[in-house]
């Protein structure tokens, strides 16, 4: 079977790729939710422009699920969760991005077969934990307690995670090089010759040099390269796995990154000063993931807008499809800190209280968290399981 997927040309990319995506959504209404933000945002276009309150315009992340949170290193090693997956980010409504992160952890708890007065208890620490944070955004978000032990413990296997760990996950191996197989492709000669001649621009070498306090004027050298399959909404577009080599070569030391192309966002977006996807994506993990944006760098490739970033063996995701009920209530708690941590740092004092007040209004007796948040979670879980088994059927048609 290896032998099979070693063999795809570039020409052949696309069907695999649908293939591939497809198969993803269907695994899970959850996997739905997280593989398909174009539907999210056609069901809010029609539906929320009554209900949803305008928030301050600030940058967003614009895919606010679940597994877009997790640790983030910086250059020194320092870990904290951030927001980690920034292809939708927008300057936008907050709101937006509460409403998906409610959806995902709702469809989360469904997939966990959780009770449905679950989910009525994550909106209302959610908003809770979002509205603390929101409040003071300069305050750690703190992963204490029994019921977040899930988060525990990708924390600490986050903090013993070192460069073979990376290597042994992402690459199969500690050896320089990139084995094809089933998630890495080989590349033609124009896209070979294009990430050579991208790593010898004087604005990424300094960028590579620049993370983790690297000596100005080192070498540095791709050791090999491949088309990356990873991801699920992002499959479709261009991605290589990079393998660099640091300092002379009897004497290396080695980094992976990743580029990636940026698409049009599908987020409703308000004015940006930006002039291009790549640009929006690293300007807005800058504001929000600090630990992720500093190892960012738009970069063109192929005369195409790609966002380069190095990776670091820290940076993990959550899994949370399997959880107890106090577990997903903290855990909703939590991650919606983590939103309002990134959302208040780009707010001042008078424009937090007033986002503050606007959230703490339409609370009714019978739920602690705003009326139109619970209402649109309601409305968009029927909504995405209609889509979702939709999707199942024609995806099993076509096997």
């Amino acid at each position: 079977m290896a032998n099979a997927v070693v063999s795809i040309k570039p020409r052949d990319r696309a069907r695999v790729l649908i293939a591939n995506r497809q198969l993803k959504m269907a695994q899970s209404a959850h996997a739905y939710v997280r593989g398909n933000t174009l539907h999210f945002y056609e069901w809010l276009k029609k539906h929320s422009s009554r209900s949803i309150p305008e928030g301050p315009s600030i940058w967003i992340c614009g895919d606010c699920h679940v597994g877009n949170i997790g640790p983030l290193a910086d250059s020194e090693g320092k870990i904290e969760i951030q927001i980690r997956d920034l292809d939708q980010t927008v300057v936008g409504n907050p709101a937006h991005d509460l409403v998906r992160l409610a959806l995902s952890l709702a469809t989360a708890a469904r997939g966990s077969d959780l009770p449905g007065v679950t989910v009525v208890k994550m909106m209302e620490q959610m908003i809770e934990g979002y509205e603390s944070a929101l409040a003071a955004p300069r305050t750690e978000v703190k992963a204490n307690g029994d019921d977040l032990t899930p988060i525990q413990v990708v924390l600490e296997q986050s903090r013993r995670r070192r460069w073979h760990h990376l290597a042994e996950e992402r690459i199969e191996d500690v050896k320089p090089q990139i084995p094809l197989g089933k998630r890495f492709w080989t590349l033609d000669k124009k896209e070979r010759d294009g990430i050579e001649k991208l790593f010898q621009e004087e604005a990424v070498t300094a960028k590579i040099l620049e993370f983790k306090g690297r000596e100005k004027g080192t070498t540095i050298a791709v050791v090999d390269s491949a088309y990356w399959m990873k991801g699920c909404s992002s499959l479709g577009r261009l991605r290589y796995a990079v393998l660099l080599g640091i300092g002379k070569k009897n004497d290396r030391s080695y980094c992976l990154i990743d580029l990636k192309e940026a698409a049009s966002a599908a987020a409703p977006q308000r004015r940006m000063r930006v002039h291009n996807n790549a640009q929006r994506v690293v300007t807005g993990a800058r504001e929000l993931s600090p630990n992720l944006g500093e190892r960012m760098l738009a970069v063109k490739l192929g005369g195409k807008d790609l966002v380069m970033r190095e990776l670091m063996p820290q940076d993990l995701k959550f899994d949370l499809d399997r959880l107890t009920q106090e577990q997903a209530v903290a855990a909703a708690r939590y991650l919606a800190g983590v939103v309002g941590k990134a959302h208040g740092r780009q707010m001042d004092s008078k424009t937090r209280s007033s986002w503050l007040s606007t959230l703490k209004k339409q609370h009714s007796k019978s739920l602690d968290a705003p009326s139109w948040l619970w209402s649109s979670v309601v409305a968009l879980i029927a909504d995405h399981e209609t889509a979702y088994l939709e999707h199942c059927r024609l995806y099993a048609s076509g096997l």
